[in-house]
């Protein structure tokens, strides 16, 4: 079968404006079948967001993931259950390979979003590349799509929604033979992905916009 999986959101775990329950209600909507919640350094948003699924028929399966941000810039990383990770690339990719995790940099070449820029193809062991990520610009997303033939790597793309009209803007088509948290991850490792490369509209743009300023004065009044 092949699904529609979208794995960059986030969620009121960190700077989203939906709840993990609203937003698989809006994937639900918008026909994906896999969703991850990668909130920045926590896995609570995707951890709450399965257990909700698992007691709701008809909603998209959830990837336990995290958006960490290490050292070097941010890297997403799934799992079938929580880990502790590392703040570093390389420790980071042994840890999360002990633990039969994916681990994937995000927005490699967006260094407004604090992608790792060419540092990604310093590593060898990503299990595939974020080559399309929705709100970074073309020319980014372009410098992904060649690192990752480059390395011979599998293309991701994806949202990395923060308002819920961003969420399956983009999308990666994942070929599998059951719909399994653990059949999904593995064709991710063998590739058998293809992305899809929509850009997100002007005006989802302005509105995710008008959101991050609202977030910051939020955040702001909260600490005063």
């Amino acid at each position: 079968m092949l699904l529609r999986a979208d794995l960059h959101i986030h969620s009121t775990f960190s700077d989203g404006r939906a709840s993990p329950a609203e937003i698989l209600y809006v994937a639900s909507e918008k026909g994906l079948h896999v969703i991850s919640i990668t909130d920045h350094n926590t896995f609570a948003g995707s951890l709450v967001a399965s257990r909700y699924q698992s007691r709701v028929k008809g909603l998209p399966l959830v990837i336990i993931g995290v958006e960490v941000r290490c050292v070097e810039g941010d890297v997403l990383v799934y799992c079938e259950k929580e880990i502790d990770f590392p703040r570093r690339v390389d420790l980071l990719l042994e840890k999360a390979h002990a633990e039969s995790c994916l681990v994937v940099p995000a927005h490699p070449y967006d260094i407004v979003r604090l992608g790792i820029g060419d540092l990604v193809l310093n590593y060898k062991e990503w299990d595939a590349i974020e080559v399309w990520n929705a709100s970074s610009t073309k020319g980014a997303n372009l410098k992904a799509i060649r690192a990752a033939q480059l390395m011979g790597k599998p293309g991701l793309a994806n949202s990395d929604a923060h308002i819920p009209e961003e969420i399956g803007i983009s999308y990666t088509y994942i070929e599998v033979d059951e719909l399994s948290q653990s059949s999904i991850m593995e064709a991710i490792r063998k590739g058998k992905v293809k992305p899809a490369y929509h850009p997100r509209p002007f005006s989802t743009a302005i509105k995710r916009a008008l959101w991050s300023v609202e977030h910051i004065v939020r955040e702001f009044t909260e600490r005063t």
